[in-house]
């Protein structure tokens, strides 16, 4: 299935995208692959992103609405009018979508497990010649306390050490967007 939903509002995309069925997407990582639950520095942690964690994840990205919007999602995401219902159904897509494989999203928590810093997206590459595309965002405060930079480091660091990744695109930060755009999709291969 073709995944049209980049043309939608970011906060549409979400949804949409937790409501399509898991079956609509192939898995990324093969069935032998052992995937990593955590990643864990004495700084922060990484878990998947679901259920039980709705509440650090919508503290954290509405902490930081315009910093998101304008380093992150391109305008749509996240707003004002977001709910806890709708949190919750984010969470609770992004959690089957890493049960059944097909893509992969971490929250990024302090140590203890309290606050959310951040989240990373690992998903498959729409385009050719990458197989699958990493994206992160922090909050506005963790971002001007220069955690961001560490956070990329040690992620492409893991992604290359820990995934069966052969290429991973990082789209709009080693990508500028119009390139990544332009880019040959995979389903015109």
């Amino acid at each position: 299935m073709r995944d049209n939903t980049e043309m939608l509002p970011a906060t549409i995309r979400t949804l949409v995208l937790a409501t399509l069925p898991v079956a609509c997407f192939a898995q990324l990582v093969p069935a032998t692959f052992q995937v990593p639950r955590t990643y864990v520095t004495k700084t922060y942690k990484l878990v998947p992103l679901g259920p039980g964690l709705e509440k650090q994840d919508y503290d954290a990205y509405m902490s930081s609405i315009d910093h998101l919007r304008s380093t992150f999602s391109g305008g749509g995401w996240p707003h004002a009018g977001l709910t806890m219902e709708e949190a919750l159904k984010d969470v609770q897509g992004e959690k089957a979508r890493f049960d059944a494989r097909k893509s992969f999203t971490y929250a990024v928590l302090t140590p203890d497990g309290s606050k959310e810093l951040g989240c990373l997206y690992i998903k498959p590459s729409p385009k050719q010649g990458y197989d699958a595309t990493a994206t992160i965002w922090v909050t506005k405060a963790m971002y001007d306390a220069g955690f961001e930079a560490t956070l990329v480091k040690d992620m492409k660091q893991w992604l290359r050490a820990a995934w069966p990744f052969e290429k991973i695109a990082w789209p709009k930060r080693e990508i500028p967007a119009e390139e990544w755009k332009k880019l040959p999709d995979k389903s015109k291969s």
